[in-house]
């Protein structure tokens, strides 16, 4: 469990703050607009009506006892860029914040925020990555040059042990784990055999592990 202070409560801020409590995190919420969170409060560990732009209501929140603290706004860049800049200001052990555009990405690295989330693009990215190739079914970028990818067993795998297929050292996957049916395999001995409807969790090179699927497609 991590205490979050989520600044800005629009369509995207109420569906991380969702997320977080169904996770059982303690969550903060806090809006300049008063309808927003006196509609959303009673969910909440706890809520504030406050323009975060202003320091003096931002150091009445205890900003350092927070484990991370989130910028969702998305329609005002001048204000996310000041409320990531005074967070740092005020002792924030984290901030990440929400960009619409590389160059606002740009910008809110340089003012300090430890990490920026861009969700249009990584929709758009992960969409494209899917549409590619119909047999990756999800990734998660870990750097620019590896990925850990959700594919659907290639054909040619099926019916073939591991030790058969060697995806390491043919194709440089590594697999993590197999899932068929609701039922997943954590470990994966070199006799397992590939079934029909196996889909496969796989870290490796982005790159490559792309250019195979879009080759077996």
């Amino acid at each position: 469990m991590v205490s979050v202070l989520l600044i800005g409560m629009g369509k995207f801020g109420r569906t991380l703050g969702e997320k977080l409590l169904g996770m059982g995190d303690e969550v903060m919420i806090v809006d300049k607009n008063e309808d927003v969170i006196n509609s959303l409060a009673s969910r909440y560990t706890n809520a504030l009506i406050a323009n975060c732009m202003s320091m003096d209501n931002l150091e009445t929140m205890d900003i350092p006892s927070f484990d991370v603290c989130i910028v969702t706004i998305g329609e005002d860049f001048q204000a996310s860029l000041e409320i990531t800049s005074n967070l740092k200001d005020c002792g924030a052990k984290k901030v990440i914040s929400r960009a619409t555009t590389q160059i606002q990405r740009k910008f809110l690295l340089r003012v300090g925020a430890d990490e920026v989330i861009y969700p249009e693009m990584d929709i758009a990215e992960k969409l494209a990555v899917r549409l590619s190739s119909k047999k990756v079914l999800n990734y998660i970028d870990l750097d620019a040059a590896y990925s850990i990818f959700e594919i659907a067993v290639p054909a040619k795998w099926v019916k073939k042990t591991l030790v058969e297929v060697n995806p390491r050292k043919r194709y440089g996957m590594n697999i993590l784990t197999v899932k068929n049916g609701g039922k997943v395999s954590a470990t994966l001995d070199a006799g397992y055999v590939f079934q029909e409807n196996d889909q496969l969790l796989v870290f490796g090179n982005s790159a490559q592990i792309l250019a195979y699927m879009n080759k077996e497609a």
